[in-house]
């Protein structure tokens, strides 16, 4: 992992207190998402405490855009069975006007209240075109540090070339990529037990469709299958003797096949999208106090108390966390089911941020796309990039751990290096018996 992450081990079921709070807001926080007094948590001898800094949550629905305009792509159908886990919501969803919505939970913000740049109508004619002539070429970059805290609970996963790391057991549309960043609380463990196991989760144990295509029918088959992927994640995490039941963990993930690019959010970790240097928001911060949230979370008996999910955790949505969920089967104001947002990219996209909780603390979208943007037209390292970005939220005074990728969906430009022969300039001064002389042999020379 780059930059001054630590590793998050599955460690013992052991018990350690809760020390280091301090008040954001007028509330007590502690480890990550986790608000409490001298609670237990899943870390073996150490103590977790610090604060992250509160954030607006901002407005819900997932959204389908297609190149331009908000309008899901036509592609030719195919039969295929996708296993289904335990009750799961359907795929399919309605269309408002040129908006595909996918969601698992029901909205009713109006269309003000998002942050997510509109897009203006495009032909249909002029898209595909786009579509059709534009490959992504896929690199990125990641940077991770502990920021204030004194332990590290962040984890992340990075594969440019997917296809190549599964090996020919697998076969997806070119080019293939996968992201995901896992935000932990109450402990490392839980992030620590999905980035280890999360090839397994989110491809070996789904049934995940091969196909060197994008359809319909592989879009609706992703879906399922990430959603399932999700589900046994947290399930396993029940399961695990290794992880505490108070440990938790955010989760998002991105995939990219071709060009269709598709993100699954649980939590409050963020991705943003830049579109001719816009900021399009590829995920919804799941929080409390958002009003669908709110409102699933009061039907199945849950509360919100100063933002907090039953007083204690700052997150609706989350992995783990079996000390607040139901039995299994049953439905809990804490739920892992993921939300997802698709796009199908064309040469307009530049690159894609995602990040922890701890970057969007202290930072908009937008911000964040302008400053990757610049870093980016200066050196084009997406590596360089992602730090760049940490470094600005430590500057910002966060309160979190931080975990950055940028992925880029151009080739590395080719810049024009410096001729060897090529020497700077350099100002120098010199001594009154330097100017002396020199004033003394121009003298000279001028009498010659």
């Amino acid at each position: 992992m780059n930059g001054a992450k630590e590793s998050a081990e599955a460690v013992g079921c052991k018990n350690a207190s809760v020390g280091e709070r301090s008040a954001l807001g007028g509330s007590t926080r502690v480890s990550g998402s986790r608000r409490s007094g001298n609670e237990n948590v899943g870390l073996s001898n150490a103590n977790i405490g610090e604060n992250p800094m509160p954030r607006k949550p901002k407005g819900s629905s997932a959204r389908f855009v297609h190149g331009g305009a908000c309008q899901r792509p036509r592609f030719p159908s195919k039969g295929t069975n996708i296993e289904e886990i335990y009750e799961t919501i359907p795929i399919r969803s309605p269309m408002f006007g040129q908006v595909h919505v996918t969601e698992s939970a029901p909205t009713d913000l109006s269309i003000s209240q998002l942050d997510v740049k509109s897009l203006e109508k495009v032909p249909d004619q002029c898209i595909e075109s786009a579509i059709l002539q534009f490959s992504p070429s896929i690199r990125s970059g990641s940077f991770a540090d502990k920021g204030p805290r004194r332990y590290m609970e962040d984890e992340h996963i990075r594969i440019d070339n997917l296809s190549s790391h599964m090996g020919s057991v697998f076969k997806f549309p070119k080019p293939s990529a996968f992201y995901g960043i896992f935000d932990g609380h109450g402990g490392p463990e839980a992030a620590g037990y999905v980035r280890k196991h999360a090839l397994r989760f989110f491809f070996e144990d789904v049934n995940f469709p091969q196909t060197c295509e994008v359809d319909d029918v592989f879009l609706e088959g992703v879906e399922n299958s990430l959603r399932k992927s999700f589900l046994l994640a947290d399930l396993a995490l029940a399961d695990d003797c290794t992880v505490n039941s108070s440990s938790g963990t955010t989760a998002l993930t991105a995939l990219i096949f071709g060009r269709l690019l598709m993100v699954a959010n649980a939590g409050d970790c963020r991705a943003v999208l830049c579109r001719k240097g816009e900021a399009i928001d590829m995920s919804e911060d799941h929080r409390p106090i958002y009003p669908s949230e709110q409102r699933r979370v009061e039907e199945v008996g849950g509360f919100i108390d100063d933002g907090y999910l039953n007083g204690v955790l700052s997150v609706s949505r989350a992995l783990g966390d079996w000390d607040m969920k139901f039995p299994k089967g049953s439905s809990s104001p804490l739920i892992a089911e993921p939300e997802f947002r698709q796009m199908v990219l064309t040469e307009d996209d530049e690159f894609l941020i995602i990040g922890c909780d701890g970057i969007w603390d202290v930072m908009t979208s937008q911000h964040a796309v302008s400053l990757a943007r610049k870093g980016l037209q200066r050196h084009d390292d997406p590596e360089q990039c992602a730090k760049e970005l940490v470094m600005e939220a430590l500057r910002r005074k966060t309160f979190d751990n931080l975990t950055v990728i940028v992925i880029c969906f151009s080739a590395l430009e080719k810049r024009e290096q410096p001729s060897p022969r090529q020497r700077r300039l350099k100002c120098c001064s010199l001594s009154p018996e330097a100017l002396h002389s020199l004033r003394s042999l121009l003298d000279l020379n001028a009498n010659l």
